[in-house]
């Protein structure tokens, strides 16, 4: 092991530049990608919070109300609020439903935009009644949102996904932008530790050469350049788990989750996987490359 570590090291200082240079592209490229895994749990702690809480909402006609379920100057009978109760409780993808008057309805418009003018101006006569209905699975919306649209004394249906999956789309994107970007200087990354091995085996192919006449092993020729590989790679890792810890700490714990407290953010459990990844990345991006890079040099 001796003449391991002795020739890593003198590779290492030989090619102090080239060293640093792979340090600081594995530190970038695999920061990236941490950043994407953060997000992608992000994102999906957001849809299982969120989805959970969505409601279809079931806006029932009043005098004025314009749509061709609403007749002109009359709001919806008891005989038509039976009818798309019934209907509601009757599908089995249905959780719960529950009536909201239009008292109840101005109470909550009043809480929600107590410091807004626009209460001034606003009355009871001017909210409507709706049926509130949680689903089983957040899902399965579309049969239900169908099953009532059409009904008489119905003025509108509306499902929060519609407003909710625009936002969650561009969260994906955003996830999937950082991880794309990441593959390419990971990409980047081996392709650079490939050519410094490769200018190392071949600076040092007269020793390889002496080496394999007296009948050393593929492996004891290898190990030293592995050795060098693996020492940039756990480097440029472990300043991206640092990067990512400063993250989770500075921006989120300290910052995003004291101002934004309607939000569950990811926690340094998810943190930690995300470090276990990225050093699980650094690993392989190490090794393959240099064995790649060293094989034609180990040929007799």
């Amino acid at each position: 092991m001796r003449h391991t570590f002795t020739e890593a090291w003198s590779g290492l200082r030989r090619n102090a530049s080239m060293a640093v240079a792979v340090v600081v592209t594995i530190w970038v490229s695999l920061t990236l990608f941490g950043t994407g895994l953060l997000v992608a749990q992000q994102v999906d702690r957001l849809k299982d919070e969120w989805y959970d809480k969505i409601e279809i909402s079931v806006f029932l006609c009043v005098p004025d109300s314009p749509g061709a379920n609403c007749e002109d100057g009359v709001g919806t009978t008891d005989a038509q609020r039976q009818a798309i109760e019934q209907t509601l409780r009757a599908n089995p993808e249905v959780a719960e439903v529950y009536y909201e008057s239009k008292e109840q309805a101005y109470q909550q418009f009043k809480e929600f935009y107590a410091d807004n003018p626009v209460l001034q101006s606003t009355t009871v006569e001017m909210m409507q009644d709706s049926f509130r209905v949680k689903l089983k699975n957040p899902e399965e919306y579309l049969g239900v949102v169908s099953a009532v649209t059409g009904m008489p004394g119905v003025q509108l249906v509306q499902d929060l996904r519609k407003i909710l999956d625009p936002m969650f789309a561009w969260l994906n994107l955003a996830r999937w932008a950082t991880v794309g970007l990441s593959g390419l200087l990971l990409l980047a990354a081996a392709l650079q530790i490939g050519n410094t091995i490769r200018m190392a085996a071949f600076s040092r192919r007269r020793e390889i050469g002496i080496m394999r006449l007296v009948g050393a092993s593929n492996w004891y020729i290898m190990l030293p350049f592995l050795m060098e590989s693996l020492v940039a790679a756990i480097g440029g890792a472990a300043l991206a788990c640092l990067t990512l810890a400063g993250v989770e700490k500075f921006v989120i714990v300290d910052k995003a989750a004291k101002e934004i407290t309607t939000i569950r953010w990811i926690e340094w459990t998810q943190v930690g996987w995300a470090m276990g990844i990225i050093s699980i990345v650094a690993i392989v991006l190490s090794v393959v490359p240099t064995l790649i890079a060293t094989r034609r040099f180990l040929r007799v």
